[in-house]
């Protein structure tokens, strides 16, 4: 997801910088945009390094962007379609006065009023300023229209003065931006191990045997557990994609090196998502040059190791696996079967049979299955899959058994629940809730006395 920082011109505009990297470490796309004033405290050149990405100020063309394809002339349309947040740290008080009253004379003022993005603001400024009856009922039109203000803290101010008025921390800026573009931190402190991508075995100096896998859907896992609040090592078979930023990569080609990746750092990790596409065999041997065409050609090929299967073997208490399964035919037959076999947690169910969907598509669906459920995941973007993939992986990180205490009405709720499908059971005052797929649906498990 995309987010735009706007750094107005106060003195905790320095912190800006680390409000950028504090969302590019939730795998954000962030974008700056400054006021004239901001650059009297802090270079773009900071904000432009940080990024990756021009930094907008001005609303006419620059001589740098007059060279350019773009029209600046319109770039604070582009940049408000284009962005899925916008927060302004630090927010002075004249910047907040602006946009109460619908000024638009700059890059940051006229794009406020071109989104229709969520819009969080982090005021800063000395605390007379910040307690005048003018700034808290700017304050207030703002919250009624729709703003989320994220409160100054207390404490001494760079004027020398003590009481409200100083910027809230960076972390904490950047979790309201999280909350208001829906995220959750649902996955901190968790280490995730996920695998992406195809493997390569040799064939010969030239050629191997492969698939079609891209790693997208791997690497859109990667950015989801990351943006979750997760510290992730992705090991990635050959890909053309850019992993996550602050994500380990590790590089792998063969089955043989995939296994050894994975084992080598499982112990590190608390979840293992198997998501790339290994090779099931490799040929016996490679030829040491590259072979010439003289006729039919007989290959002889030798099981690789099943790593899945080692991982469960190898599996510590308390450690998810997650398994993933590509299949043409008996779809969900065969899945169920894979995830018997192999004794993981669950297994995300590919029918790869089906056009514009699964290997090398931006798009997927797939069906989570574990021993006692198989949740439908339509068709969408690979990144909103991983998301939903990690929605139900979250929900089996609650205990099997959730014991609360019901009170009457919901003792009534589920018993009239479970009445219209099968004879009632006794309902015990234990009994295990779950919901799985945030919020997508409620199941209810009743315990038999």
């Amino acid at each position: 997801m995309k987010v735009m920082v706007g750094v107005s011109g106060g003195i905790a505009a320095y912190k800006a910088a680390e409000l950028v990297r504090a969302l590019q470490q939730h795998a954000l796309e962030v974008r700056v945009t400054m006021t004239d004033a901001a650059r009297q405290f802090i270079q773009p050149l900071t904000f432009s390094a940080l990024t990756g990405h021009r930094v907008l100020i001005s609303l006419w063309p620059t001589e740098d962007a007059q060279d350019s394809a773009g029209d600046a002339s319109i770039d604070h349309i582009a940049e408000a379609q284009w962005a899925d947040a916008l927060v302004v740290a630090p927010a002075t008080a004249d910047i907040l006065a602006k946009f109460a009253h619908g000024l638009a004379g700059d890059f940051l003022t006229t794009m406020y009023l071109a989104t229709t993005a969520p819009v969080l603001v982090a005021p800063a400024m000395n605390v007379n300023m910040w307690e005048h009856p003018a700034t808290q009922a700017n304050l207030e039109t703002l919250r009624q229209r729709g703003v989320r203000v994220v409160e100054p803290g207390s404490g001494h101010l760079a004027c020398g003065m003590v009481g409200p008025g100083r910027m809230a921390e960076p972390q904490f800026i950047a979790d309201a931006v999280l909350n208001a573009l829906g995220r959750s931190h649902d996955l901190a402190g968790e280490t995730v191990l996920i695998t992406a991508g195809g493997t390569r075995e040799a064939l010969d100096p030239v050629r191997f045997l492969g698939n079609r896998s891209s790693g997208k859907m791997g690497y859109a896992l990667a950015e989801a557990a990351q943006s979750r609040g997760a510290k992730v090592i992705l090991i990635s078979g050959p890909s053309a994609l850019y992993p996550p930023a602050h994500c380990e990569l590790i590089k792998i080609t063969t089955a043989d090196e995939m296994r050894a990746a994975v084992l080598n750092r499982m112990a590190d990790a608390t979840l293992v998502i198997k998501a790339a596409a290994v090779a099931d065999y490799r040929p016996a041997a490679v030829a040491d040059q590259k072979l010439k065409r003289t006729g039919p050609l007989t290959v002889e090929l030798t099981p690789t190791e099943d790593i899945l299967a080692e991982v469960v073997r190898r599996r510590r208490p308390g450690q998810l696996i997650v398994g993933f399964a590509a299949e043409t035919e008996n779809t969900l037959e065969n899945g169920r079967a894979k995830l018997l076999r192999k004794g993981v947690d669950a297994i995300v169910l590919n029918d790869v049979s089906r056009e514009g969907v699964g290997f090398d598509s931006d798009l997927n669906g797939a069906t989570f299955l574990t021993t006692s459920t198989a949740i439908d995941l339509p068709e969408m973007s690979k990144r909103k899959l991983a998301d939903r993939i990690l929605d139900e992986v979250v929900a089996l990180r609650r205990p099997q058994s959730l014991l609360v205490e019901l009170s009457g009405m919901e003792r009534q709720d589920i018993e009239r629940e479970t009445s219209s499908s099968e004879p009632a059971h006794p309902v015990t005052p234990a009994a295990e809730i779950f919901i799985a797929g945030a919020g997508s649906r409620r199941a209810i498990m009743i315990e038999e006395s």
